[in-house]
């Protein structure tokens, strides 16, 4: 005679295998850091599976509702012996299992004296044994589905630069670099209107290093908008710019061009419409913001990376309680650094904003500083931003500022 839970574990097996199978709610696990395990059907590269995923807080005290929010965690279960086997381990943790087909649900209980009860699967095993008349199979959602991403991964300039491989999938190491650019490109398309609509783009990513970021917003607009661009990346490191040269031209990619020069004294030699620049480091971000102010560029977006200058140079008495702990403030410094650059670009006549490029999980430098043309810098929102920023710098420095 079979027990409950063994009757229950080959049910779930049973109408898992006929994709006769909604969802199985597991809950009141013995480990009181679980919250429940949700059980459903997916397609993982290419295999039907169940897919277990456990929600999972770190301590006791946390499942009434204190401290972190919980974590999920997944394991994926073949419709195989092996699978079954691993069901008969995870059910026994728990007190309750609620199971949901189309043909009808089914419920196991384990009572605080250890009674076990498995109520409802009559019809269950009905519709499994019938020949004819059988309940309609759910469609089995992929996992391993393409998400909707600009780029794909298969494009010429992801597998030449090594992110991807020569069937377009990207390399693991590569994952978090790929979200990146993918994001970046995101962020371009929310405001690429603000461009103009006809005639040749003029981009310039500065302190442009590898050039990822060159190569994707160059195909974003010359291959996926089809518009013509001239694109220029401009770097100090020479050996880097001749390879990135050597790149572009083997792809064909005869509009972008990469130039070892200063940012500083650099001239493209025409109306620029879109400053873009990635993790310069430290004072490079305002040396890329002052250039872009003096194009008048009219899209602006910016990802800096370190911020030591100000943590150097920071003299303000009514901040000391933060300033003294090193950790916090650099964190001080950080966020200050940023908010004067945006103050500063809204003086100069840009509508601001501060976005998060990617998961701070995967890089604190994850913060972009994004600035539209808009304003005469003589407006009067101008001219009181830029007011804002001397008092400001002032209050951080300890002293005026000097532009």
């Amino acid at each position: 005679m079979h027990t409950p839970l063994e009757r229950l574990t080959e049910l779930v097996y049973r109408c898992a295998s006929a994709s006769v199978f909604d969802k199985a709610v597991l809950s009141k696990c013995h480990d009181k850091t679980v919250q429940r395990c949700t059980l459903t059907l997916r397609r993982i590269r290419g295999e039907i599976m169940l897919q277990a995923e456990t929600m999972r807080t770190a301590t006791v005290a946390k499942v009434a509702g204190k401290g972190e929010p919980v974590q999920a965690s997944h394991e994926n279960i073949p419709l195989t012996p092996d699978g079954k086997a691993r069901l008969a381990e995870i059910f026994p943790n728990f007190d309750q299992v609620n199971l949901m087909t189309p043909a009808g649900n089914a419920e196991f209980r384990r009572s605080k004296n250890g009674k076990e009860t498995l109520m409802g699967p009559s019809p269950l095993y009905t519709a499994l044994n019938k020949r004819d008349d059988t309940p309609p199979k759910l469609p089995v959602i992929g996992n391993d589905k393409q998400k909707n991403r600009i780029l794909t991964g298969g494009e010429p300039f992801l597998i030449h630069l090594g992110v991807s491989d020569e069937r377009g999938r990207v390399h693991d190491k590569k994952q978090a670099k790929f979200r990146q650019i993918n994001r970046f490109l995101e962020l371009i398309r929310d405001v690429e209107a603000q461009l103009p609509a006809e005639g040749t783009l003029n981009i310039c990513d500065l302190c442009c290093g590898k050039s990822y970021l060159s190569f994707a917003v160059y195909h974003y607009f010359s291959v996926i908008k089809k518009r013509s661009v001239r694109m220029v990346g401009v770097d100090m490191k020479a050996d880097v710019m001749d390879d990135c040269n050597k790149v572009a031209k083997a792809l064909g990619m005869d509009g972008l061009s990469f130039v070892c020069a200063d940012v500083t004294t650099f001239d493209f030699g025409a109306p620029v419409h879109m400053v873009i620049s990635l993790h310069a480091c430290d004072v490079a971000t305002d040396i890329v913001l002052d250039k872009a102010i003096e194009w008048e560029a009219k899209l602006i977006l910016s990802t800096p990376c370190c911020h030591h200058a100000m943590n150097k140079a920071l003299s303000c008495p009514a901040l000391s309680f933060i300033a003294e702990h090193s950790m916090l403030r650099q964190k001080l410094c950080d966020a200050a650094t940023d908010a004067l650059r945006l103050k500063r670009l809204e003086a100069n006549g840009y509508e601001v904003t501060a976005l998060e490029l990617i998961d701070p999980e995967e890089t604190p430098k994850n913060v972009m500083l994004r600035g539209i043309k808009k304003y005469d810098p003589a407006a009067q929102r101008c001219r009181k931003a830029a007011e804002e920023y001397k008092v400001a710098y002032e209050f951080l420095m300890g002293k005026p500022t000097e532009n």
